[in-house]
């Protein structure tokens, strides 16, 4: 590999002296074949490998020197060689679909299905170039989505009342020290203290002046605000999965907060269909029941998860047909953002994708 680049004795003693700057620039500029590949001319925008496109696919996206970067992988690459088929900057349905065309209609044609999160963006991408493709939602963004917009917006719109009612409380209180204050203030003036003969002040000793508000505490020893930020992360999970310590936080919390109860209960069984049923009709059985359930509630940000299920209730269902999920896409994902940290962020930006063809291409 000598022979590619001018060798000097210099650059010589350079290389083994291990300068990691020097042997990054000649690996970039020599070694890596780099300067003659076909696409570096425009991969900051877009890059291609149609070799790569199969029957089962998944897009994402991912943020790459603060843009957005759309994602097509190939399910059956694993991770590895052959999972990148295309990577465009931007999520609008013109900027992707209009690289994604460059794609051979025949090939598109072939593609059997395509996982995906709910992005309305991705799904008329999808549609569009992939007219023979079964869309299915992933299931672990249909549990996120009753999660983070369910669950978690009722913690959080809870913890903001009770932090409210505590300042409240909190001005109450230096509003009555104030007040006692002053009542004191008079009183001393027409009633002077009493001293015994020792001279020690006869009566109740002074209040301080500096007394601090305590709020209210629960019988764990913690304020409610406390507690509705220490159960986020069980709120997530399934009552079998927690700790000791999760199991008397979350009873705590049902008992003071019954709807927190009923919305978690929801939770288990929207997951309880998704995992102890096989066929798809019982499943959309299932799944309207959960409707109905949803609807007596009157939660509302319940029933606005619902509503955005029931708006796509075909492609969430559609995971019934083979149990498909976007793993692979979220794990690409990560493969991504881990080159991305070792490399410590992205300077060049076609370089790097680049090595992501060489690697994941």
């Amino acid at each position: 590999w000598l022979d590619t680049f001018p060798v000097t004795a210099q650059c010589v003693g350079r290389f083994f002296r291990t300068d990691g700057k020097y042997l990054g620039r000649v690996y970039k500029e020599h070694l890596s074949g780099f300067k003659h590949w076909e696409q570096r001319q425009h991969a900051h925008e877009w890059m291609l490998l149609e070799k790569n496109m199969g029957e089962r696919l998944s897009i994402d996206e991912t943020a790459l020197q603060h843009d957005l970067f759309t994602f097509l992988s190939n399910k059956d690459g694993h991770g590895r060689k052959g999972t990148l088929v295309a990577a465009v900057k931007g999520t609008t349905v013109a900027d992707v679909t209009r690289h994604l065309e460059k794609i051979p209609e025949e090939s598109r044609r072939k593609v059997k299905e395509v996982t995906m999160d709910f992005s309305d963006s991705m799904m008329s991408i999808v549609k569009k170039e992939f007219p023979q493709a079964e869309i299915v939602i992933d299931l672990f963004h249909v549990m996120q989505l009753f999660g983070t917009k369910g669950l978690d917006a009722m913690r959080m719109k809870l913890k903001r009342a009770n932090v409210t009612e505590l300042k409240r409380e909190e001005r109450a209180f230096k509003k009555r020290q104030e007040r006692n204050a002053r009542n004191r203030k008079k009183y001393r003036e027409k009633h002077p203290p009493r001293k015994s003969k020792n001279g020690k002040r006869i009566g109740r000793p002074p209040k301080r002046k500096n007394e601090k508000f305590e709020p209210k505490k629960l019988s764990n020893g913690e304020t409610k605000a406390d507690l509705l930020t220490h159960v986020r992360y069980p709120l997530m999970k399934s009552p079998n999965n927690w700790t000791d310590f999760q199991k008397a936080e979350m009873k705590l919390l049902f008992e003071i907060e019954p709807k927190m109860k009923v919305a978690h209960g929801l939770l288990c069984a929207l997951r309880n269909i998704f995992s102890k049923t096989k066929d798809k009709k019982i499943a959309k059985k299932a799944l309207h029941k959960w409707y109905k359930n949803v609807g007596k509630t009157r939660i509302r940000e319940i029933i606005s998860v619902r509503d955005t299920i029931k708006s796509k209730e075909e492609y969430v269902l559609n995971y019934f047909n083979n149990r498909s999920t976007n793993a692979s896409a979220e794990s690409f994902n990560s493969k991504v953002k881990g080159l991305r940290t070792q490399v410590h962020g992205v300077s060049d930006l076609p370089f790097f994708m680049f090595r992501c063809a060489k690697i994941f291409g």
